[in-house]
């Protein structure tokens, strides 16, 4: 039987991940409170934030700003977490 999270992302119970998806306290906390769905979410927005941003992932700096977006997307804490100021999804109007 799959471990179920009630998922803070999705706001109801869903299939758990099947270990912590980032290092240390953070990804322990993701583990026990996001599924995989939301988890999955998430990952988009992550592309998005990279891509708009024009984030390096091998800059050391980068890994506080994802981390900042993370905890905002996921768990509705501090100021980022929204889509990219100024995006506009693929075909839209300007």
């Amino acid at each position: 039987m799959a471990r179920t999270v009630n998922c803070v992302v999705l706001k109801r119970e869903a299939e758990g991940l099947d270990a912590p998806p980032h290092p240390g306290d953070l990804g322990q906390r993701i583990f026990e409170n996001v599924s995989r769905e939301g988890w999955n979410q998430w990952l988009e927005r992550l592309t998005m934030i990279i891509n708009e941003n024009g984030l390096n992932t091998g800059d050391p700096g980068t890994v506080e700003v994802i981390e900042r977006h993370m905890e905002g997307f996921l768990f509705g804490e501090g100021p980022d977490g929204g889509v990219p100021q100024g995006f506009r999804p693929p075909g839209a109007k300007k």
